[in-house]
Formats: C-alpha cells, sequence, structure tokens
C-alpha cells in the first residue's frame, strides 16, 4: 500500500486538525504577499518586474514539486514527509520575514513554494485514509475550508498586518502557527507503509518539471513581455510544449512512469479534474484583482480594501458546510451547476460597474463568489475520488491540485491581458473625444474643472481617462470569467451518480 495509513489514526480529529492547519498556511501564503507588494518593493528598491518574483518563485517551486508528492510518501513514509515540509515551511518563514535582498527573498520563498507543496495533497490524502467512505464527502468539506478559505484570507490579513505593523510579519506570524501544526502531526499523525525500492522516474520528472516551470513562467511573464512578440516568450512556449510532449510519450511507454496515466481512465476522474482547472482558472483572478481595482478605482486604503475581501470568505466557509451536508441530499451535479451559476451572476454584475461603485455591491458579489466557489469544492471530491483505490489518492491528489494551480495561473494571466488591452483600446478611442468641439467639454460647470486650455485641467481629463479605460477593462475581465462559468455548465450531463468507494488493496 502505497498511499493508505498502515495504522488507523488513534486520535483523528486531532490528526485532521493538524493537516488542516498546515494547509490554511500554504494556502494563505500563496496570496498573503500581494497586497504587501508595493512595501516590499520599496524595501528592496525593485522594480514592478522585479518584485512580481516574490510572487512567480513561490508559484512556480509549488507547482514542480507538487507531483513528487506520491513518490517521496511511497519511498519515504508520508507522515516523515509531511513533517519534513512543515519543518521547512517553518524555516522558510523565518527566511523570507529577515531577508535583506530581493534574492534572498526569492530564495526563501522558492524553498517555501518547494515544502508548501505537499502540504495540500498529502493532507487531502490523509483526511481520506483517515475517515470511512460515508464521511468523505463530509470531511472534505472541513479540509475544503482550509485549501481554498487561504487565499481569501490571505489578502484582509495580509492588508492588515503591513498597514499597521510591517511588512515583514505576514512571513513571520505564521511560525507559531507552523510550530503548532508541527506538533500535532508529530503526536497524530501515523505513518505509512514504505517501500525502500521504489525508484523516481527522472526522466518523467524532469520533463514534466520543466513543462511546468516554462509554462508558468510564460503565463506569470506573457503580458508583460507582448506575449509571442517577445523570444523569452516564445523560447518558454517552445521548452513547455517540447517538455509536455517527451513527459506524455514518456509516461506512456515507461513500465513505472512517474505519474500514471491510468488515473485518467478511472469513471470520473477526468471529467473532475477538467472541473478542477475550470475552477482554477474562474474563482483565483477575481481575489487577485480585486484588491487593485479597489485601490485604483476607488482609492481605498489598505486595511479597508482586506475588510472588503472577508465577505467572500464567510461564504465560502457557510457554503462549504452546506455542501458537505446537501452532497448525500442532492448529488453533485446539482451543486455543482448552482456554484458555477452564482460564478457567472456575480461575473456580470461586476461587469456592469463604474468608477462610482459602492462597498455594498462589492460586499455582496464577494460573499456571492465565495457561495459558489465553496459549493462546488465538496461535490467535486465525490466526484473525482470515490473510485479510486487507496493507493491511488496521493498521486490523485496531487496532480488534481497542479492542475488547479495552473488553471488559476492561466486565469490571472488571460485576466491581466484581458484588462490590459482593453483598457488600452478604450483609452485611445477616448482620447479622440478630447477636444474643445466636443458637447460635455463646452458645459461651465465641466469646463471649471476640466479647462481643456490648461494645464491642471488637461491632467484632470487624463487622469478621467485612464480611470475609465481602466473600468472598462476591469468589465471586459469580469465579463470573461462569467463567460467561463457558463462554459463548465454543459459539462454537468457528463456526472454520473458516484459508486461506492473501491476497495482498498
Amino acid at each position: 500500500m502505497q498511499g493508505g495509513i498502515a495504522v488507523p489514526a488513534k486520535y483523528p480529529t486531532l490528526c485532521s486538525a493538524a493537516v488542516i492547519l498546515a494547509t490554511v498556511l500554504y494556502s494563505i501564503d500563496w496570496t498573503i504577499a500581494s497586497v504587501a507588494l508595493p512595501h516590499m518593493r520599496g524595501s528592496f528598491s525593485a522594480s514592478q518586474d522585479q518584485i512580481s518574483w516574490v510572487i512567480t518563485s513561490y508559484i512556480v517551486a509549488s507547482a514542480v514539486m507538487m507531483p513528487t508528492g506520491a513518490f517521496l510518501s511511497a519511498r519515504f513514509g508520508r507522515k516523515r514527509v509531511f513533517v519534513t515540509a512543515v519543518a521547512g515551511f517553518v524555516l522558510a518563514s523565518i527566511l523570507c520575514g529577515s531577508a535583506d535582498t530581493l534574492a534572498g527573498e526569492v530564495i526563501a520563498r522558492v524553498i517555501q513554494g518547494m515544502s508548501g507543496a505537499f502540504l495540500v495533497p498529502l493532507s487531502q490524502s490523509i483526511m481520506l485514509d483517515t475517515y470511512p467512505p460515508e464521511k468523505h464527502t463530509r470531511m472534505m468539506g472541513y479540509w475544503g475550508v482550509g485549501s481554498v478559505f487561504g487565499p481569501v484570507v490571505g489578502p484582509t490579513l495580509g492588508g492588515y498586518l503591513t498597514e499597521y505593523s510591517d511588512w515583514r510579519w505576514i512571513f513571520w506570524i505564521n511560525v507559531p502557527i507552523c510550530l503548532l501544526a508541527l506538533v500535532g502531526v508529530i503526536a497524530f499523525l501515523p505513518e505509512t507503509k514504505k517501500d525502500p525500492g521504489k525508484k523516481l522516474d527522472v526522466f518523467g520528472f524532469v520533463t514534466l518539471a520543466l513543462a511546468i516551470g516554462a509554462l508558468q513562467m510564460m503565463f506569470d511573464r506573457g503580458q508583460r513581455y507582448d506575449w509571442f512578440e517577445s523570444p523569452e516568450i516564445l523560447l518558454e512556449a517552445a521548452i513547455g510544449a517540447l517538455g509536455l510532449y517527451l513527459f506524455a510519450a514518456h509516461s506512456l511507454t515507461h513500465r513505472s512512469p512517474f505519474l500514471d496515466p491510468r488515473l485518467l481512465f478511472v469513471r470520473g476522474y477526468a471529467l473532475g479534474i477538467a472541473f478542477v482547472f475550470l475552477y482554477g482558472l474562474i474563482t483565483v483572478p477575481p481575489m487577485v484583482m480585486m484588491p487593485p481595482f479597489m485601490q485604483d478605482m476607488r482609492g481605498m486604503p489598505v486595511d479597508t480594501i482586506g475588510l472588503l475581501q472577508s465577505p467572500r470568505g464567510f461564504g465560502l466557509v457557510v457554503s462549504m458546510f452546506a455542501g458537505g451536508s446537501l452532497t448525500h441530499v442532492l448529488g453533485p451535479r446539482l451543486l455543482i451547476g448552482f456554484g458555477f451559476s452564482c460564478l457567472a451572476l456575480a461575473g456580470f454584475e461586476m461587469s456592469s460597474w463604474t468608477t462610482e461603485v459602492g462597498t455594498w455591491p462589492i460586499v455582496w458579489t464577494g460573499f456571492l463568489q465565495g457561495v459558489g466557489a465553496g459549493i462546488i469544492w465538496v461535490p467535486l471530491q465525490s466526484v473525482i475520488f470515490p473510485n479510486l483505490a487507496p493507493s491511488q489518492r496521493t498521486e490523485a491528489a496531487s496532480v488534481m491540485n497542479l492542475m488547479r494551480s495552473v488553471g488559476s495561473s492561466i486565469g490571472v494571466s488571460l485576466a491581466l491581458t484581458m484588462l490590459t488591452r482593453t483598457a488600452a483600446g478604450a483609452r485611445s478611442v477616448l482620447v479622440e473625444s478630447v477636444t474643445p468641439y466636443h458637447e460635455a467639454l463646452r458645459h461651465a460647470e465641466v469646463a471649471r474643472y476640466w479647462d481643456i486650455g490648461s494645464v491642471a485641467g488637461l491632467a484632470q481629463i487624463d487622469r478621467q481617462v485612464d480611470l475609465q479605460a481602466a473600468m472598462i477593462g476591469y468589465a471586459a475581465e469580469f465579463r470573461l470569467l462569467a463567460y467561463f462559468a457558463i462554459a463548465a455548465l454543459p459539462l454537468l450531463v457528463l456526472i454520473r451518480k458516484p459508486r461506492p468507494a473501491a476497495t482498498p488493496v
């Protein structure tokens, strides 16, 4: 047995609490640094492109290492890998908060990402192995709060720490919580059986790592360098495509591939992975884009921005707990469809906003997005995992979380591209209207503030044109995410009623 618990957890509740706590920390750190980037940029005297590596390095390191969780667990034991990952996360958090240079910060974030990569997939398989099949749906709801709630809490917590303390505390605050999780894992998590003879498929790992790393870099930096007009982006795309081709060909022909392609033929798994990809594509971009929207378009301070992000988290928690109870009653198809419909409705509403949008629309659309994201996640587990043997769970969870990460990266890149290009196009159209003959500029009240014949008036007009163009870009981005949510709905017809869990092997 590679993925199952060798002996049952003596204290399953305490074991679950420890692994969920570790999962929360990893997912929080995925986004907590986003609101602190301007302050970090000043501390390190870095450019906008350079400081983005604080986020990129964490994502790329996590994505590259995540698929190795199954092999390391089988080779060395799942408890040992999990304990090492939590300890590495503690050390990396200390280094992140103590870094004096940008290079030191990026190296620390790489270590943090590599350590944290194992926490989400391993904790998911631990939860499934700790409880009997009839409790899986409910326990996945509890686990999902940790794995998905983090990106919602991250900007809120980061905003308050940055505003009222120092950006370094967004990393130092991890230390006591990580130590608590580490003690819990050591004390209550039982070890799995080890397979000392298991060997790593080096070629499969290297080709997949190259593909993931190159594609993540391409998606992250594409908009900044005008996509395929840049030699760097072309090179990253070529490396990513070649890596994927070599990995796929090798996996289909190798006796013991790095990732078992037979997972895709397990009933419900491939469909579930498609939903997970769309889930990341739709749910993460609003978390990344809303803080700059509220700061640039509405001029809100960092702490207010963090507070206005919290309704999303509240909706997420409520719907996840509800989803755990309702899945057995209503089935996954109805709940997943309801969740994507909530995301679509929120997206269309946000696409109608103006630069004068109030706080209430931000609050209720954020709550609705949280409800949609939460109600999808729990029943989705009942589509993916019931037909997998326990020995397949760790690998299946690793691939699932990898696809969510890739979907999130692509979603953010598409959103940024849509925002930038639409805003640039809108600006070019709007400036054509700035002439002395435009009817709006000839009214006395308008001319008093927007005097086209003065430098100050032109500056005011230019600022307003930038705001309106950016608002058009944000509206297009929100509308695109709504269309993606609608595009997921036809896949619901492929969901069938889950069968009983597979017999352990």
